[in-house]
């Protein structure tokens, strides 16, 4: 029997877990990849056994849509689990990207996952400076009135491109964006626009690849590292450095003490309580979460907690801009470290 868990309506008939299970670690280009096919699907199994029956993968996540469909198959029940992919066109294809093109990667996520229909298909466009959004979200709605996507979604999206789509006519449920203690801007312009317009944010992020936890507590800053903590840390640097950071990890250990969990599980609490989001999404890797997981979903902090965590972020800056504005910059140190061509043209044929 399924565990019951929080959860939240996306749309009407559409229920999601609140705490949604990532799955990019489990890609070899973003985490390494799964150390075993046997062990990951028995771990998507606990997980779905205690109510985190969400998952979240993309079509660039190397084998993950593969890997979810399997492990669909193998339930008794394939639509008691939500998957939610994403379409991500290379930033080098956006010019000459096509209906067909985009027809072609929907067919392809559908067989790669084995469903007639995908449950929440979430868009991204790396470069507002090239023009065809409006021509992909056409097809996109076309697909999804063809019975192919159940409902649309997008991924880094700002506020401006985020109404123009919904004043376009496009029925988008969801937003997809980095959220977190370090992390706020959604609280810059985003989270107003929600409230009007109805769109829900999925939060990813929440743990900063890890900044936020015992690993860097009292910690020197790292000389170096991976693509994703470099992400991280330039948003500790813009948030007011390393000093500042580590006050605010001080205050989340105060509290996780408190509570008997961990820094993580205060972290990803508190993005999951922020009044626009849905639901965390929270990665599974190669190492069991669930416990983790299960914590952050019986956690409740208090209003003594959440008034020295209020005080910790008055002391931090918020990043400048809209959701994934400076990642945008062509000219900044946050699109350096990004890849925007990510297809493997083999797994493109699969």
């Amino acid at each position: 029997m399924t565990t019951s868990a929080e959860r939240v309506d996306l749309a009407p008939g559409y229920s999601v877990a609140r705490i949604i299970n990532g799955c990019w670690q489990l890609s070899p280009s973003h985490g390494g990849g799964p150390e075993s096919r046997r062990e990951v699907l028995a771990r998507f199994a606990e997980l779905v056994e205690q109510g985190f029956t969400t998952f979240d993968c993309a079509d660039i996540y190397e084998g993950t849509e593969q890997l979810l469909g399997e492990f669909r198959r193998t339930l008794e029940d394939p639509d008691s689990v939500q998957i939610h992919t994403k379409y991500v066109p290379d930033e080098g294809a956006l010019p000459d990207l096509k209906g067909p093109d985009v027809v072609a990667a929907i067919e392809r996520s559908l067989r790669r996952l084995a469903v007639e229909r995908l449950d929440l298909l979430q868009f991204h466009w790396w470069s507002y400076d090239v023009p065809g959004i409006e021509r992909v979200v056409e097809t996109l709605t076309e697909l999804q009135s063809a019975g192919k996507i159940r409902l649309l979604g997008v991924t880094n999206f700002d506020t401006a491109h985020l109404r123009d789509m919904l004043e376009g006519g496009a029925s988008v449920v969801s937003t997809q964006t980095q959220y977190s203690l370090l992390d706020r801007r959604p609280e810059n312009r985003l989270n107003d626009y929600l409230d009007s317009s109805g769109v829900h944010l999925l939060a990813y992020g929440a743990l900063a690849g890890g900044f936020l936890s015992e690993r860097w507590l009292d910690a020197a800053a790292p000389r170096s590292m991976n693509r994703s903590l470099q992400k991280y840390r330039l948003i500790i640097d813009e948030g007011g450095g390393w000093e500042r950071y580590q006050a605010l990890l001080r205050t989340l250990d105060e509290i996780a003490r408190k509570h008997g969990v961990s820094i993580s599980v205060v972290a990803a609490r508190w993005v999951l309580d922020r009044p626009q989001v849905a639901a965390v999404i929270l990665g599974t890797g190669k190492q069991s979460h669930l416990e983790q997981l299960a914590r952050v979903r019986a956690l409740s902090l208090d209003t003594e907690d959440r008034h020295l965590i209020a005080e910790s972020l008055a002391m931090l800056t918020v990043p400048a801009g809209d959701t994934y504005e400076l990642e945008r910059d062509p000219h900044g140190p946050h699109q350096a470290i990004i890849r925007t061509n990510l297809r493997d043209k083999a797994e493109e044929r699969a």
